[in-house]
């Protein structure tokens, strides 16, 4: 990536950020592949609380999945989520994924119940929705608001019962704390309202 974006296009923003998403998810599913092929042996990296051994899995549980139907119900909503905050800036982007990554695996780590194993991107698609929620707000910028209007209104539902603390089987302190690290990302790398995007390769 370079640090210019003089003369990108909305066509070459759009583009760029669909090239960034369809790679994350196809390395997604590269991965499980591999991890069916091994016998599972790539759950190990997902999050055991409060072990310290397990604080090396804190990244790399967000792109392990429990099986294709799990990877499969993550999919759809990472690409659109992802392209649409990655619109803005590839770079702003990618230090907006790693602050989720980080905050909601280290959360995961403190607070999951005991003999627990917690894998998957849906922390980083509830950090995203969270993050295109305020972002617009937060910036002021018109388009950003209308995109987390939109956003609420397609998966607003999903998100609130992906918080239910009596679903089994499911995260929901992991999509609790990737919603919190997604609102607080909009904070953290909120742009100047008055100045343009920034576009990056």
């Amino acid at each position: 990536m370079s640090g210019s974006g003089a003369g990108w296009s909305t066509s070459d923003r759009a583009l760029a950020a669909g090239k960034l998403m369809l790679a994350w998810v196809a390395l997604l599913w590269l991965l499980e592949v591999v991890d069916v092929a091994t016998g599972h042996a790539l759950d190990g990296f997902g999050v055991t609380p409060r072990d310290p051994s397990e604080l090396v899995d804190v990244v790399p549980s967000s792109f392990i999945h429990f099986g294709f139907a799990h990877l499969a119900a993550n999919t759809v909503p990472l690409l659109v989520l992802g392209f649409l905050a990655a619109l803005a800036g590839l770079r702003r982007f990618l230090l907006v994924c790693a602050l989720i990554i980080v905050v909601d695996g280290l959360g995961v780590w403190l607070i999951a119940p005991d003999r627990t194993n917690t894998a998957g991107a849906s922390g980083v698609i509830f950090g995203l929705f969270g993050f295109l929620l305020v972002s617009g707000f937060v910036e002021r910028r018109p388009l950003g608001v209308l995109a987390g209007v939109l956003v609420a209104a397609i998966w607003g539902g999903s998100i609130l019962a992906g918080l239910a603390p009596t679903q089994t089987g499911v995260s929901w302190q992991g999509h609790l704390l990737g919603l919190l690290a997604g609102v607080a990302a909009a904070f953290v790398f909120r742009r100047d309202p008055a100045a343009p995007p920034a576009l990056t390769r």
